[in-house]
Protein backbone atom coordinates (compact mmCIF):
# COMPACT_ATOMS: atom_id res chain seq x y z
CA UNK A 1 0.00 0.00 0.00
CA UNK A 2 1.33 3.53 -0.96
CA UNK A 3 1.75 5.94 1.67
CA UNK A 4 -1.36 8.00 -0.42
CA UNK A 5 -3.23 5.16 -0.21
CA UNK A 6 -2.75 4.69 3.12
CA UNK A 7 -3.72 8.31 4.22
CA UNK A 8 -6.96 8.06 2.51
CA UNK A 9 -7.81 5.15 3.69
CA UNK A 10 -7.22 6.73 7.27
CA UNK A 11 -10.33 8.18 7.00
CA UNK A 12 -12.36 7.02 4.49
CA UNK A 13 -12.24 3.40 4.23
CA UNK A 14 -10.76 2.37 7.87
CA UNK A 15 -11.90 -1.58 7.17
CA UNK A 16 -8.99 -1.62 4.91
CA UNK A 17 -6.39 -1.29 6.98
CA UNK A 18 -6.30 -4.30 8.08
CA UNK A 19 -5.83 -7.30 7.61
CA UNK A 20 -8.96 -9.32 7.50
CA UNK A 21 -7.54 -12.20 9.51
CA UNK A 22 -6.27 -9.65 12.42
CA UNK A 23 -7.13 -10.67 15.67
CA UNK A 24 -5.75 -8.72 18.92
CA UNK A 25 -4.22 -10.65 21.08
CA UNK A 26 -5.39 -9.48 24.26
CA UNK A 27 -3.31 -11.59 26.47
CA UNK A 28 -0.24 -10.38 24.77
CA UNK A 29 -1.04 -6.75 25.58
CA UNK A 30 2.05 -3.96 25.93
CA UNK A 31 1.91 -2.07 29.41
CA UNK A 32 0.32 1.57 28.48
CA UNK A 33 3.16 2.87 30.22
CA UNK A 34 7.11 2.77 29.51
CA UNK A 35 9.53 0.95 31.99
CA UNK A 36 13.18 1.90 31.95
CA UNK A 37 15.22 -0.95 34.01
CA UNK A 38 18.72 0.25 35.98
CA UNK A 39 18.92 3.82 35.63
CA UNK A 40 19.22 6.42 38.35
CA UNK A 41 15.76 7.56 39.64
CA UNK A 42 14.90 10.76 41.14
CA UNK A 43 11.31 10.36 43.21
CA UNK A 44 9.00 13.09 42.90
CA UNK A 45 6.91 13.29 45.60
CA UNK A 46 2.81 12.03 45.97
CA UNK A 47 1.43 15.21 47.59
CA UNK A 48 0.04 16.69 44.16
CA UNK A 49 -1.47 19.89 44.99
CA UNK A 50 -5.72 20.21 44.64
CA UNK A 51 -5.60 23.47 42.68
CA UNK A 52 -3.02 25.04 40.47
CA UNK A 53 -2.22 28.05 40.96
CA UNK A 54 -0.03 31.01 39.32
CA UNK A 55 3.58 31.25 40.64
CA UNK A 56 5.17 34.43 41.40
CA UNK A 57 7.00 35.94 38.25
CA UNK A 58 10.52 35.22 37.50
CA UNK A 59 10.38 32.88 40.52
CA UNK A 60 12.84 30.17 39.55
CA UNK A 61 11.38 26.72 39.57
CA UNK A 62 11.53 23.86 41.90
CA UNK A 63 10.98 20.00 41.38
CA UNK A 64 7.93 20.20 43.40
CA UNK A 65 6.48 22.48 40.17
CA UNK A 66 8.03 20.21 37.81
CA UNK A 67 6.16 17.02 39.61
CA UNK A 68 3.07 19.06 39.78
CA UNK A 69 3.12 19.79 35.62
CA UNK A 70 4.13 16.51 34.62
CA UNK A 71 1.41 14.54 36.84
CA UNK A 72 -1.24 16.70 35.87
CA UNK A 73 -0.01 16.49 31.95
CA UNK A 74 0.19 12.99 31.78
CA UNK A 75 0.82 11.36 35.16
CA UNK A 76 -1.41 8.15 36.57
CA UNK A 77 -4.64 9.91 38.18
CA UNK A 78 -6.89 7.30 38.80
CA UNK A 79 -7.91 3.63 39.27
CA UNK A 80 -11.31 3.00 37.60
CA UNK A 81 -13.54 -0.58 37.37
CA UNK A 82 -16.72 -1.17 35.84
CA UNK A 83 -18.82 -3.73 35.47
CA UNK A 84 -20.76 -4.70 32.11
CA UNK A 85 -23.50 -7.59 31.15
CA UNK A 86 -21.46 -9.94 28.45
CA UNK A 87 -25.27 -11.05 27.64
CA UNK A 88 -28.09 -8.22 28.18
CA UNK A 89 -30.61 -10.54 27.28
CA UNK A 90 -29.66 -13.41 30.34
CA UNK A 91 -28.16 -10.85 32.64
CA UNK A 92 -26.07 -13.50 34.59
CA UNK A 93 -22.65 -13.18 32.77
CA UNK A 94 -20.83 -10.14 34.20
CA UNK A 95 -17.43 -8.86 32.57
CA UNK A 96 -15.39 -6.31 34.56
CA UNK A 97 -12.99 -3.82 33.14
CA UNK A 98 -10.03 -2.10 35.08
CA UNK A 99 -8.13 1.13 33.46
CA UNK A 100 -5.74 3.49 34.97
CA UNK A 101 -6.95 6.66 33.92
CA UNK A 102 -5.19 9.81 33.23
CA UNK A 103 -6.52 12.88 32.58
CA UNK A 104 -6.07 13.16 28.75
CA UNK A 105 -8.69 10.89 26.26
CA UNK A 106 -6.66 8.16 24.59
CA UNK A 107 -8.34 5.66 22.20
CA UNK A 108 -8.91 2.62 24.05
CA UNK A 109 -7.25 4.09 27.51
CA UNK A 110 -3.87 2.79 26.08
CA UNK A 111 -1.99 5.89 26.08
CA UNK A 112 0.85 5.68 22.91
CA UNK A 113 2.75 8.66 24.18
CA UNK A 114 5.61 9.12 26.34
CA UNK A 115 7.10 12.22 27.72
CA UNK A 116 10.71 13.39 28.54
CA UNK A 117 12.02 16.38 29.51
CA UNK A 118 15.41 18.38 29.52
CA UNK A 119 15.57 19.52 32.78
CA UNK A 120 17.52 22.32 34.15
CA UNK A 121 16.58 22.64 37.64
CA UNK A 122 18.93 23.52 40.44
CA UNK A 123 17.54 20.54 42.60
CA UNK A 124 18.52 17.64 39.95
CA UNK A 125 21.38 17.00 37.92
CA UNK A 126 21.11 18.63 34.25
CA UNK A 127 20.12 16.33 31.42
CA UNK A 128 17.86 14.39 29.61
CA UNK A 129 15.05 12.62 31.97
CA UNK A 130 12.08 10.00 31.41
CA UNK A 131 8.75 10.59 33.25
CA UNK A 132 7.95 7.14 35.04
CA UNK A 133 4.49 7.62 35.67
CA UNK A 134 4.08 4.06 36.98
CA UNK A 135 6.36 5.06 39.86
CA UNK A 136 5.86 8.98 39.56
CA UNK A 137 9.19 9.77 39.03
CA UNK A 138 11.96 10.63 36.59
CA UNK A 139 14.56 8.40 35.11
CA UNK A 140 18.01 10.01 34.26
CA UNK A 141 19.23 9.41 30.26
CA UNK A 142 22.00 11.41 29.49
CA UNK A 143 23.69 14.00 32.08
CA UNK A 144 24.41 17.63 30.88
CA UNK A 145 23.93 20.23 29.02
CA UNK A 146 22.56 20.57 25.68
CA UNK A 147 21.15 23.78 25.03
CA UNK A 148 23.24 24.33 21.82
CA UNK A 149 22.35 20.76 20.50
CA UNK A 150 18.42 21.59 21.31
CA UNK A 151 17.97 24.75 19.77
CA UNK A 152 20.04 23.58 16.54
CA UNK A 153 17.89 20.68 15.82
CA UNK A 154 15.13 23.20 16.39
CA UNK A 155 16.20 25.60 13.69
CA UNK A 156 16.11 28.98 15.54
CA UNK A 157 14.41 28.23 18.79
CA UNK A 158 16.53 29.36 21.49
CA UNK A 159 16.15 27.41 25.03
CA UNK A 160 18.53 28.89 26.80
CA UNK A 161 16.54 30.54 28.97
CA UNK A 162 13.95 27.45 29.50
CA UNK A 163 14.01 25.90 33.02
CA UNK A 164 12.83 22.82 30.96
CA UNK A 165 11.88 21.37 27.32
CA UNK A 166 9.15 18.48 27.28
CA UNK A 167 9.65 15.72 24.43
CA UNK A 168 5.95 14.18 23.63
CA UNK A 169 6.95 10.84 21.51
CA UNK A 170 5.19 7.89 20.43
CA UNK A 171 5.53 4.16 20.83
CA UNK A 172 4.10 2.66 17.76
CA UNK A 173 3.50 -0.77 18.93
CA UNK A 174 1.27 0.52 22.19
CA UNK A 175 -1.54 1.02 20.68
CA UNK A 176 -0.97 -0.77 16.87
CA UNK A 177 -1.31 -3.98 18.93
CA UNK A 178 -4.96 -3.45 19.15
CA UNK A 179 -6.04 -0.91 16.09
CA UNK A 180 -2.84 -2.19 13.74
CA UNK A 181 -2.30 0.69 10.99
CA UNK A 182 -5.16 2.70 12.01
CA UNK A 183 -3.15 3.38 15.37
CA UNK A 184 -1.34 6.13 13.28
CA UNK A 185 -4.08 8.31 12.98
CA UNK A 186 -4.99 8.10 16.55
CA UNK A 187 -1.58 8.69 17.88
CA UNK A 188 -1.12 11.61 16.30
CA UNK A 189 -4.44 13.04 18.21
CA UNK A 190 -3.72 11.77 21.23
CA UNK A 191 -0.01 13.50 20.63
CA UNK A 192 -1.92 16.72 20.57
CA UNK A 193 -4.93 15.91 23.16
CA UNK A 194 -1.29 15.80 25.63
CA UNK A 195 0.12 18.52 24.27
CA UNK A 196 -3.61 20.67 24.97
CA UNK A 197 -3.17 19.46 28.49
CA UNK A 198 0.22 20.70 29.13
CA UNK A 199 -0.59 23.94 27.32
CA UNK A 200 -3.51 24.49 29.88
CA UNK A 201 -1.25 23.60 32.61
CA UNK A 202 1.73 25.63 31.92
CA UNK A 203 -0.90 28.32 31.63
CA UNK A 204 -1.70 27.94 34.99
CA UNK A 205 0.95 27.67 36.47
CA UNK A 206 2.51 30.74 35.35
CA UNK A 207 4.63 29.11 32.75
CA UNK A 208 5.26 29.98 28.68
CA UNK A 209 5.66 28.07 26.48
CA UNK A 210 5.93 27.11 22.62
CA UNK A 211 5.10 24.21 20.81
CA UNK A 212 8.03 23.03 18.06
CA UNK A 213 6.48 20.56 15.72
CA UNK A 214 9.12 20.66 13.38
CA UNK A 215 12.75 19.66 14.29
CA UNK A 216 15.31 17.22 13.43
CA UNK A 217 13.90 14.22 14.08
CA UNK A 218 17.32 11.90 14.19
CA UNK A 219 19.03 14.40 16.33
CA UNK A 220 16.25 14.84 19.06
CA UNK A 221 15.47 10.72 18.94
CA UNK A 222 19.51 10.27 18.90
CA UNK A 223 19.59 12.65 22.18
CA UNK A 224 16.34 10.90 24.17
CA UNK A 225 18.14 7.64 23.24
CA UNK A 226 15.17 6.39 21.29
CA UNK A 227 14.80 3.60 18.89
CA UNK A 228 12.99 4.93 15.80
CA UNK A 229 11.84 1.76 14.95
CA UNK A 230 9.98 1.82 18.05
CA UNK A 231 9.68 5.23 19.09
CA UNK A 232 9.91 8.73 17.48
CA UNK A 233 9.01 12.59 19.10
CA UNK A 234 6.22 14.11 17.62
CA UNK A 235 6.47 17.78 19.86
CA UNK A 236 9.07 19.26 21.42
CA UNK A 237 7.79 21.89 24.00
CA UNK A 238 10.11 24.06 25.89
CA UNK A 239 8.71 25.89 29.32
CA UNK A 240 10.23 28.74 30.70
CA UNK A 241 9.19 31.64 33.25
CA UNK A 242 9.54 34.67 31.29
CA UNK A 243 6.24 35.84 29.07
CA UNK A 244 7.71 34.52 26.11
CA UNK A 245 10.05 32.71 24.52
CA UNK A 246 11.61 33.71 21.57
CA UNK A 247 12.66 32.00 19.09
CA UNK A 248 15.25 34.57 16.95
CA UNK A 249 17.11 34.19 13.96
CA UNK A 250 20.28 33.78 16.72
CA UNK A 251 21.02 30.76 14.34
CA UNK A 252 21.27 31.92 10.79
CA UNK A 253 18.28 30.62 8.79
CA UNK A 254 20.63 30.14 6.00
CA UNK A 255 22.96 27.60 7.51
CA UNK A 256 21.98 24.29 6.96
CA UNK A 257 21.90 22.33 10.13
CA UNK A 258 21.34 18.75 9.53
CA UNK A 259 20.46 15.77 11.60
CA UNK A 260 23.85 13.58 10.53
CA UNK A 261 26.25 16.27 11.91
CA UNK A 262 24.65 17.06 15.18
CA UNK A 263 24.31 12.91 16.28
CA UNK A 264 27.84 12.80 16.18
CA UNK A 265 28.02 15.55 18.56
CA UNK A 266 26.59 13.35 21.15
CA UNK A 267 27.49 9.58 22.31
CA UNK A 268 24.43 7.11 21.63
CA UNK A 269 23.12 6.21 24.74
CA UNK A 270 21.02 2.47 25.16
CA UNK A 271 18.80 1.43 27.90
CA UNK A 272 17.13 -1.56 28.65
CA UNK A 273 13.36 -1.39 28.85
CA UNK A 274 10.58 -3.41 29.37
CA UNK A 275 7.00 -3.46 27.53
CA UNK A 276 5.51 -6.72 28.76
CA UNK A 277 4.70 -8.21 24.99
CA UNK A 278 6.54 -11.24 24.45
CA UNK A 279 5.55 -11.13 20.39
CA UNK A 280 5.52 -7.68 19.27
CA UNK A 281 4.44 -7.70 15.25
CA UNK A 282 5.86 -5.17 12.79
CA UNK A 283 4.16 -2.57 11.83
CA UNK A 284 5.72 -1.43 8.45
CA UNK A 285 3.26 0.97 6.83
CA UNK A 286 3.65 2.88 10.94
CA UNK A 287 7.44 3.06 10.48
CA UNK A 288 7.47 4.22 6.59
CA UNK A 289 5.04 7.19 7.75
CA UNK A 290 7.40 7.95 10.47
CA UNK A 291 10.49 8.20 7.76
CA UNK A 292 8.37 9.68 4.85
CA UNK A 293 7.49 12.38 8.02
CA UNK A 294 11.13 13.29 8.94
CA UNK A 295 13.37 16.53 8.39
CA UNK A 296 16.86 16.17 7.48
CA UNK A 297 17.73 19.69 7.51
CA UNK A 298 16.67 22.65 8.92
CA UNK A 299 16.04 24.17 5.69
CA UNK A 300 13.01 21.39 5.66
CA UNK A 301 11.57 24.02 7.92
CA UNK A 302 8.29 26.63 6.51
CA UNK A 303 5.79 28.98 7.96
CA UNK A 304 2.21 27.83 6.85
CA UNK A 305 -0.29 30.56 5.01
CA UNK A 306 -3.44 30.66 6.47
CA UNK A 307 -5.95 28.65 5.44
CA UNK A 308 -9.44 30.30 4.29
CA UNK A 309 -11.35 27.22 3.29
CA UNK A 310 -12.87 26.43 6.45
CA UNK A 311 -14.66 29.97 6.19
CA UNK A 312 -15.86 29.10 2.80
CA UNK A 313 -17.68 26.33 3.99
CA UNK A 314 -20.42 29.11 6.19
CA UNK A 315 -23.55 29.31 5.21
CA UNK A 316 -25.79 32.56 4.26
CA UNK A 317 -28.15 31.98 6.92
CA UNK A 318 -26.54 32.26 10.31
CA UNK A 319 -27.48 32.65 13.88
CA UNK A 320 -25.75 35.25 16.32
CA UNK A 321 -24.91 33.82 19.42
CA UNK A 322 -25.01 35.65 22.84
CA UNK A 323 -22.47 37.95 24.11
CA UNK A 324 -21.32 36.24 27.40
CA UNK A 325 -19.34 36.86 30.36
CA UNK A 326 -15.71 35.90 30.92
CA UNK A 327 -15.64 32.54 31.79
CA UNK A 328 -13.33 31.06 34.49
CA UNK A 329 -13.07 27.48 36.02
CA UNK A 330 -10.76 25.32 38.48
CA UNK A 331 -8.63 23.29 35.96
CA UNK A 332 -7.51 20.71 38.77
CA UNK A 333 -10.86 20.16 39.61
CA UNK A 334 -12.27 19.60 35.93
CA UNK A 335 -9.67 17.70 35.13
CA UNK A 336 -10.29 15.16 38.16
CA UNK A 337 -14.33 15.19 36.89
CA UNK A 338 -13.72 14.79 33.37
CA UNK A 339 -14.04 11.46 31.44
CA UNK A 340 -15.83 10.34 28.21
CA UNK A 341 -19.36 9.46 28.82
CA UNK A 342 -21.03 6.74 26.60
CA UNK A 343 -24.40 4.93 27.21
CA UNK A 344 -24.66 8.08 29.88
CA UNK A 345 -25.51 10.70 27.84
CA UNK A 346 -29.01 11.79 28.34
CA UNK A 347 -30.93 14.73 26.75
CA UNK A 348 -31.76 17.39 27.66
CA UNK A 349 -32.30 20.81 26.61
CA UNK A 350 -29.18 23.01 25.91
CA UNK A 351 -29.35 26.98 26.15
CA UNK A 352 -28.00 29.66 23.73
CA UNK A 353 -25.87 30.81 26.38
CA UNK A 354 -24.25 27.58 26.52
CA UNK A 355 -23.49 27.12 23.82
CA UNK A 356 -22.29 30.30 23.24
CA UNK A 357 -20.31 30.19 26.09
CA UNK A 358 -18.64 26.52 24.78
CA UNK A 359 -17.92 27.77 21.53
CA UNK A 360 -16.15 30.89 22.55
CA UNK A 361 -14.28 29.89 24.91
CA UNK A 362 -12.87 26.94 23.13
CA UNK A 363 -10.92 29.43 20.43
CA UNK A 364 -10.53 31.73 22.58
CA UNK A 365 -6.89 30.41 22.86
CA UNK A 366 -3.57 30.99 21.02
CA UNK A 367 -0.68 29.21 21.25
CA UNK A 368 3.23 29.86 20.53
CA UNK A 369 3.97 27.60 17.77
CA UNK A 370 6.89 27.16 14.82
CA UNK A 371 4.29 26.76 12.16
CA UNK A 372 2.99 30.93 12.05
CA UNK A 373 4.31 33.99 11.60
CA UNK A 374 2.21 35.25 14.56
CA UNK A 375 0.78 33.73 17.88
CA UNK A 376 -2.68 35.44 17.58
CA UNK A 377 -5.28 33.19 15.79
CA UNK A 378 -2.91 29.99 15.05
CA UNK A 379 -6.36 27.92 15.02
CA UNK A 380 -7.81 29.02 11.59
CA UNK A 381 -5.96 25.92 10.48
CA UNK A 382 -9.04 24.08 11.89
CA UNK A 383 -12.79 24.61 12.18
CA UNK A 384 -15.57 23.35 14.42
CA UNK A 385 -19.11 22.34 12.97
CA UNK A 386 -22.06 20.21 14.39
CA UNK A 387 -25.44 18.97 14.55
CA UNK A 388 -27.62 20.47 16.94
CA UNK A 389 -30.79 18.97 18.68
CA UNK A 390 -32.87 20.36 21.25
CA UNK A 391 -30.95 23.32 21.69
CA UNK A 392 -32.98 27.03 22.58
CA UNK A 393 -33.42 29.01 19.47
CA UNK A 394 -31.58 26.82 17.27
CA UNK A 395 -33.36 24.75 14.51
CA UNK A 396 -32.46 21.76 14.10
CA UNK A 397 -29.73 21.00 11.65
CA UNK A 398 -26.10 21.25 10.42
CA UNK A 399 -23.90 24.34 11.37
CA UNK A 400 -20.93 25.87 11.55
CA UNK A 401 -19.39 27.94 13.88
CA UNK A 402 -18.32 31.52 12.61
CA UNK A 403 -15.45 32.32 15.39
CA UNK A 404 -15.11 36.26 13.63
CA UNK A 405 -18.50 36.96 13.80
CA UNK A 406 -19.25 34.52 17.22
CA UNK A 407 -21.98 33.10 15.14
CA UNK A 408 -23.78 29.77 14.00
CA UNK A 409 -23.41 29.48 10.29
CA UNK A 410 -27.13 27.19 9.14
CA UNK A 411 -25.83 24.77 6.35
CA UNK A 412 -28.96 22.52 6.05
CA UNK A 413 -32.04 21.53 8.17
CA UNK A 414 -32.71 18.21 9.65
CA UNK A 415 -32.65 15.79 12.45
CA UNK A 416 -29.77 13.67 11.61
CA UNK A 417 -29.43 11.38 15.17
CA UNK A 418 -30.33 8.57 13.03
CA UNK A 419 -28.05 8.71 10.16
CA UNK A 420 -24.96 9.15 12.51
CA UNK A 421 -26.06 6.90 14.60
CA UNK A 422 -26.38 4.57 11.57
CA UNK A 423 -22.49 5.83 10.80
CA UNK A 424 -20.91 4.30 13.95
CA UNK A 425 -18.93 1.56 13.47
CA UNK A 426 -19.05 0.44 17.17
CA UNK A 427 -22.26 2.00 18.36
CA UNK A 428 -21.39 2.17 21.91
CA UNK A 429 -22.70 6.15 22.08
CA UNK A 430 -26.55 6.39 21.68
CA UNK A 431 -26.28 9.98 19.53
CA UNK A 432 -30.14 9.81 19.97
CA UNK A 433 -29.59 11.05 23.56
CA UNK A 434 -27.17 13.53 22.46
CA UNK A 435 -28.17 17.77 21.62
CA UNK A 436 -25.01 18.02 20.28
CA UNK A 437 -22.58 16.42 17.53
CA UNK A 438 -19.39 18.31 16.72
CA UNK A 439 -17.03 17.95 14.43
CA UNK A 440 -13.44 19.62 14.00
CA UNK A 441 -12.77 20.05 10.47
CA UNK A 442 -9.53 20.63 8.64
CA UNK A 443 -8.10 20.87 5.06
CA UNK A 444 -8.03 17.45 3.19
CA UNK A 445 -4.22 17.79 2.52
CA UNK A 446 -3.60 17.57 5.23
CA UNK A 447 -1.14 20.61 5.13
CA UNK A 448 0.72 18.20 2.27
CA UNK A 449 1.92 20.86 0.06
CA UNK A 450 3.51 22.78 2.86
CA UNK A 451 4.87 19.80 4.89
CA UNK A 452 4.72 16.40 2.84
CA UNK A 453 3.50 14.09 5.09
CA UNK A 454 4.93 15.23 8.30
CA UNK A 455 1.70 17.72 7.80
CA UNK A 456 -0.57 14.84 8.73
CA UNK A 457 0.29 14.18 12.05
CA UNK A 458 0.52 17.88 12.68
CA UNK A 459 -2.96 18.36 11.46
CA UNK A 460 -3.92 15.60 14.04
CA UNK A 461 -2.19 16.98 16.67
CA UNK A 462 -3.24 20.30 15.98
CA UNK A 463 -6.97 18.70 16.03
CA UNK A 464 -6.30 17.17 19.51
CA UNK A 465 -5.17 20.31 21.49
CA UNK A 466 -8.37 22.06 19.97
CA UNK A 467 -10.51 18.41 20.77
CA UNK A 468 -8.47 18.65 24.63
CA UNK A 469 -9.71 22.45 24.98
CA UNK A 470 -13.34 21.48 24.24
CA UNK A 471 -13.64 18.36 26.65
CA UNK A 472 -12.34 20.90 29.15
CA UNK A 473 -14.80 23.41 28.72
CA UNK A 474 -17.77 20.83 28.13
CA UNK A 475 -16.80 19.22 31.31
CA UNK A 476 -16.71 22.89 33.33
CA UNK A 477 -19.93 23.69 31.85
CA UNK A 478 -21.93 20.47 33.44
CA UNK A 479 -21.56 18.49 30.23
CA UNK A 480 -19.69 15.76 29.04
CA UNK A 481 -17.65 14.89 25.49
CA UNK A 482 -16.88 11.50 23.63
CA UNK A 483 -14.08 11.87 21.27
CA UNK A 484 -15.12 9.45 18.36
CA UNK A 485 -12.64 8.24 15.10
CA UNK A 486 -15.71 5.53 14.69
CA UNK A 487 -18.06 7.33 12.41
CA UNK A 488 -18.02 7.93 8.41
CA UNK A 489 -16.50 10.28 7.69
CA UNK A 490 -17.74 10.65 4.34
CA UNK A 491 -21.29 10.66 5.46
CA UNK A 492 -20.56 13.61 7.44
CA UNK A 493 -18.65 15.41 4.77
CA UNK A 494 -21.88 14.87 2.34
CA UNK A 495 -24.11 16.58 4.95
CA UNK A 496 -21.94 19.32 5.78
CA UNK A 497 -20.93 20.04 2.00
CA UNK A 498 -17.19 19.79 2.73
CA UNK A 499 -16.27 18.11 -0.73
CA UNK A 500 -16.26 21.28 -2.59
CA UNK A 501 -14.26 22.95 -0.11
CA UNK A 502 -11.39 20.22 0.07
CA UNK A 503 -12.43 20.10 3.99
CA UNK A 504 -13.22 16.73 6.31
CA UNK A 505 -14.29 16.00 9.28
CA UNK A 506 -11.43 14.51 11.21
CA UNK A 507 -13.04 13.71 14.68
CA UNK A 508 -16.74 13.26 16.24
CA UNK A 509 -17.15 14.59 19.20
CA UNK A 510 -20.97 13.98 21.36
CA UNK A 511 -21.74 16.65 23.58
CA UNK A 512 -23.87 17.09 26.29
CA UNK A 513 -25.68 16.10 29.63
CA UNK A 514 -24.77 12.78 31.11
CA UNK A 515 -26.12 10.70 33.91
CA UNK A 516 -23.75 9.58 36.89
CA UNK A 517 -21.50 6.53 35.57
CA UNK A 518 -21.88 3.22 37.75
CA UNK A 519 -18.32 2.53 38.23
CA UNK A 520 -15.60 2.27 41.02
CA UNK A 521 -12.67 4.56 41.21
CA UNK A 522 -10.23 5.87 43.33
CA UNK A 523 -7.81 8.96 42.90
CA UNK A 524 -3.68 8.07 42.27
CA UNK A 525 -2.62 10.66 44.86
CA UNK A 526 -1.78 11.51 48.30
Amino acid sequence: MNLETFLHHLHFDTEKLAPPDWEVDWGDAPLPYKLYRGLPEIPLSGDIPLTLNGREALDEPGLEELRSFLWYVYGLTQYAQSAFLEDPEERTAVSYTQLLRRFVPSGGALYPNELYVYSKLADVPKGIYHYDVAHHCLRLLREGNYDSYLSRSLGNCDVSDSFCTVFVSTVFWKNFYKYNNFSYRLQGLDAGCVIGQALEVADRMGFSSRVCYQFLDRSINHLLGLSEQDESVYAVIPLSIYPSIQCVDKFNREENVSAAELTREVPLVQHETYNRSKRVLDYPLLKEMNEASMFETTQSFVKIKKDDRVKKSFGTEFIMLPTTESFSYDLASVCRERHSPDIDFMMGKVSQNTISTLLKETFSFSYQNDLDDTDEDPVTRLSLHGFFYNVEGVSNGAYAYDKSSHSLRRITNGDFREILQSGLTMPNVNLFQVPLCLHVVGGKDHLKEELGYRGYRIQQMEAGILLQRLLLISCALGMGGHPLLGFNANQCDELYRNDSKQITSLIQIPVGPYRPRAWLKGNLNS
